[in-house]
Formats: C-alpha cells, sequence, structure tokens
C-alpha cells in the first residue's frame, strides 16, 4: 500500500488537471463549509452532479477535497459568528467565539487550522496503517453498544458543558425530545407533527443550530444589555509560535486519537468525538474551571478530533462498505455512479484507486492549510463589518440557509423559532449545544435502545451482559455521579477545616 501511496502521488503530481480538481475542490469546501445552512453533506450532494463526466480518480480528488476542506469552513463561522457550519463545529464555537469576543479571532482561526490539518493527516496515517483492525472492533458493535455509546455521548457532553451539570442534562433533554418529532423509527407512526406534512420527516439539523446559535447571536447583538463583540487587533502574523504549538501537542495527538477511532464506528460520526475530546480536555485541563471563556485546549482537541473523524469514517466505507457517516454515504455514493463498489474487494482489484484515495486525502489537507493560511484574513475582516450591517447580512444567511435545505417555508418558521429559544436560554444561562446535540444522538438512541429491547424481549439485561455496552453505562453513570461526588466532598472538607 505504501508503494501504491507512492506512485500514485508522483502521478498525481505531474498532472495538473487533477491538482487543479483538488484546488478547486478545498477552495469551494472552505467556502461552502463556512456559509450558515451548508454542512458539509450539503456541499458533497450539491457538487456530486458536477464529478459525472470526470473519471473516478479526478472526481475523487475533487469530492475528498469538498469533504476535507469543509469541516474546516464550517469552523470558521463557528469562530467569527457563532454559527457551526457543520455539526462537529458545535464544540468549536464554545472555546473559538470566546476567543473571537476578547479580540483573538486569528489565533483562534490558525489554531483551528493547525490542529485540523494535524489530526486530518493522524486520522489518515491511522486509516492505512489499521483500517482492517479498527474495522473488526466496530463491527463488534450492535444495537446494544450504540444505544450505549450514544448515553456515553450525551452524559459527556452534559459534563462538559460549562455552568451547571444539571442545565447542562436539561438541555439534553430538550434536544432528545425535538428528536421524536416525526415518523416513529420502529413503527412509523407519525409523532408531534401538529398536523404539518412538513414536520413528519422530523426536524431537520440545520434550521435549528442555524436557529439556535445564528438568529439567537443576532437577537442577541440587538439587545441593549448583550456584550459587544470587540473589534480585532491588526492580525500580525497568521502562524502561530512554536512555544504555543509544542504546548498543545499533547491535545491535538489526544483528540485526533479519539476522532480517528469514534470516526471508524459507523453512525457515530463527529458529534460524538468533538463531544467526548472537549469533556476529556477539560477533565485533565489545569484551567477546567475556565472552559467556555477562551481556552486554546478546548478549541485544539475538538478541532483535531473533527478532523481525524473524516479518515476515521472512511475506514468503514473502504474496507466493508458501510458508511461511517452521512458525508461518506455521499461519498459511496459517488464511487457506485463511477461503477466502484467499496468493500474488500476494492483492495483486491483495484489496490491503485484506493491508493488515490489516500492521496487524494492527504493532498486535501496541504491544500487546505496553504489555501486557508491564505484566506483567513479576509475572512477576519468580517469582523471590522458594522455590527448593524453584519447583523443583517447573518440574519438573510440564516433564512436563505433554513430555506435552502429542503426548499420549505417551514424550516424558516422552525430556524425563527429556535432563535427565540436560544436567546431565551442565553439569557437564563442554559448551554445550548446540548439541544443539537440531542437532536443528532436522540433518534440513534431510541431506535436502539427499542431495537436491543425488541430482540431481548424487554429485558434491560441486554446492556449489563454484552462487556462493551456495560463499559459504557458505567462510564456514563461515573461522569453523571461525579459532580455531585465532587461538591459532597468539596462541602465535607470545609465543615471539617
Amino acid at each position: 500500500m505504501i508503494a501504491d501511496f507512492l506512485a500514485v502521488f508522483a502521478t498525481i503530481l505531474s498532472d495538473p488537471y487533477l491538482l487543479g480538481m483538488s484546488a478547486l475542490g478545498t477552495v469551494l469546501g472552505i467556502t461552502m463549509g463556512c456559509l450558515p445552512g451548508i454542512s458539509s453533506t450539503m456541499a458533497l450532494a450539491i457538487l456530486l452532479p458536477v464529478t459525472y463526466a470526470m473519471n473516478p480518480t479526478a472526481a475523487m480528488m475533487f469530492l475528498m477535497a469538498v469533504f476535507s476542506a469543509s469541516v474546516f469552513g464550517g469552523s470558521i463561522s463557528a469562530i467569527l459568528i457563532n454559527i457551526p457550519g457543520t455539526p462537529g463545529a458545535i464544540v468549536t464555537q464554545l472555546e473559538g467565539y470566546a476567543m473571537t469576543r476578547k479580540g483573538e479571532a486569528a489565533d483562534a482561526l490558525t489554531l483551528s487550522l493547525f490542529s485540523s490539518t494535524v489530526g486530518g493527516i493522524i486520522g489518515l496515517g491511522i486509516l492505512m496503517l489499521v483500517a482492517p483492525l479498527i474495522a473488526s472492533a466496530a463491527m463488534q458493535f450492535r444495537s446494544p453498544e450504540f444505544a450505549m455509546a450514544t448515553v456515553f455521548g450525551l452524559t459527556m457532553l452534559a459534563y462538559s458543558t460549562p455552568g451547571s451539570t444539571f442545565r447542562g442534562i436539561l438541555s439534553g433533554a430538550l434536544g432528545l425530545l425535538f428528536g421524536t418529532v416525526g415518523f416513529d423509527v420502529v413503527t412509523d407512526v407519525s409523532r408531534f407533527d401538529f398536523g404539518s406534512s412538513a414536520l413528519q420527516s422530523g426536524i431537520e439539523l440545520v434550521p435549528l443550530t442555524v436557529g439556535l446559535f445564528g438568529l439567537a447571536e443576532v437577537l442577541r447583538g440587538l439587545d441593549r444589555d448583550a456584550p459587544r463583540t470587540a473589534q480585532p487587533p491588526p492580525l500580525g502574523t497568521l502562524l502561530p509560535s512554536l512555544r504555543k504549538l509544542r504546548g498543545l501537542w499533547k491535545t491535538v495527538m489526544r483528540g485526533s486519537a479519539l476522532g480517528a477511532i469514534v470516526g471508524a464506528i459507523p453512525a457515530a460520526g463527529s458529534a460524538i468525538a468533538v463531544a467526548v475530546s472537549y469533556a476529556q480536555e477539560q477533565r485533565l485541563s489545569k484551567r477546567s474551571s475556565e472552559f467556555g471563556t477562551g481556552v486554546p485546549e478546548g478549541l485544539a482537541g475538538p478541532e483535531a478530533a473533527n478532523n481525524a473523524c473524516v479518515g476515521g469514517a472512511l475506514v468503514p466505507m473502504m474496507t466493508l462498505g458501510i458508511p461511517g457517516d452521512t458525508m461518506t454515504a455521499v461519498l459511496m455514493g459517488a464511487l457506485l455512479i463511477h461503477g466502484l463498489r467499496p468493500g474488500p474487494l476494492l483492495f483486491a482489484e483495484r489496490p491503485d484507486f484506493v491508493a488515490s484515495v489516500y492521496v487524494a486525502l492527504f493532498l486535501a489537507l496541504i491544500l487546505t492549510i496553504v489555501i486557508g493560511v491564505f484566506l483567513i484574513r479576509y475572512f477576519v475582516r468580517l469582523m471590522r463589518t458594522p455590527s448593524h450591517i453584519l447583523l443583517i447580512v447573518i440574519a438573510l444567511l440564516c433564512v436563505i440557509g433554513s430555506f435552502a435545505i429542503r426548499n420549505n417555508i417551514v424550516d424558516v418558521y422552525v430556524m425563527i423559532g429556535f432563535g427565540v429559544t436560544g436567546y431565551v436560554m442565553n439569557r437564563l444561562e442554559i448551554p445550548v449545544a446540548p439541544v443539537a446535540f440531542g437532536l443528532i444522538l436522540g433518534p440513534i438512541l431510541e431506535e436502539n435502545l427499542r431495537r436491543s429491547l425488541i430482540i431481548s424481549d424487554g429485558s434491560w439485561m441486554v446492556f449489563v451482559e454484552r462487556p462493551i455496552a456495560l463499559t459504557m453505562l458505567v462510564l456514563s453513570i461515573a461522569a453523571l455521579c461525579y459532580p455531585v461526588l465532587r461538591v459532597a466532598i468539596g462541602s465535607r472538607d470545609t465543615a471539617r477545616g
């Protein structure tokens, strides 16, 4: 595989057309990823028809560049205007936007760019070296494991949110409730749609996140009592100092490993990976109480995990023909269109094409950091736009992004409703990120929980009898009990003192 990689790499470097496709995909990926309402999946779906006339290698060069670059692009809007462009960027905004408000937008963007690149390269290395092993471990997951993995992700997210853990759990519970809207995943009976056919397919993630994080920020900007975003200072160099990078290398490595492993689990996706990475960094950091105020570790870890998920999600797709997430599902469609079926036979029959996929991802990562450094300066200039103009533009993007996902005006109403909800939750100091994660993870939890109980004839022991499920259940309970025990121990020590 290494020999094939080097041979294909040399061939692609000598082909201006293939390099041009990779560069074009990188620019489009960053641009579309940072636009509110256009997720990585949507960007791939929109641009997929462009590849119909291409040969398989050129199509993969283009789509892999869009895939990888859009993941970083989603972090740009999360950092600058508090609107996550992709689900994996929801955690990014917790520290990234806080850094922007302190006038450190350039630092946040460059730290995000370098962490994403390192995480992506590590994810690619894991994909190339240990793909069969990770895919084999992921195949051990059945419905009980998926259910407990979702519970673990939700509890860790609640634990990682700044402030009260109870408020984080409450916010996540609201997200789970919103996730029940639409057809029942088991009985196919419509629920909580209030007679609207548009809601029968559920609440779309894009209108919810755009409302919670985008329109709510517009409303905060209109509120005279809300703090104003500080204007960033002169940018200077866009390359972080070696001292800063050296101090965060352990954080980036941990996030990369978590992202690659979680990404290899089918249907897990980047949402769980970044939540677990953020919680891990908060637990290990000496500044854990400051998380949510612009701590670099809280940005670097999840960003590395986010991009490492790209390589991880390709593991089950390439080796087993099972998409790791919605984005790799679109990539599978592209391969099938070009007459290629992902799976073990692809490695045996077309090792040159497998190598071209690896080269495509590697070049996309390199081009993202080169082009990203050049474009960051222009993105940060958005923060110098007069606030009333910026708020109008953000509001328009919120409406357009919500409508464009399904060309349905109901999604705009949903976005406005969640915008008001997000504003109220911000005023009450209730974290809003768990709502979005609850909507993502809720259907996964419900489907696998009910399927597990059906298989076990209603016995809850199915989650105790399976070692992996039991381990994640115990970790979830420990994560919920830890804050209570910490307060109790602290009160006891105070009473003794």
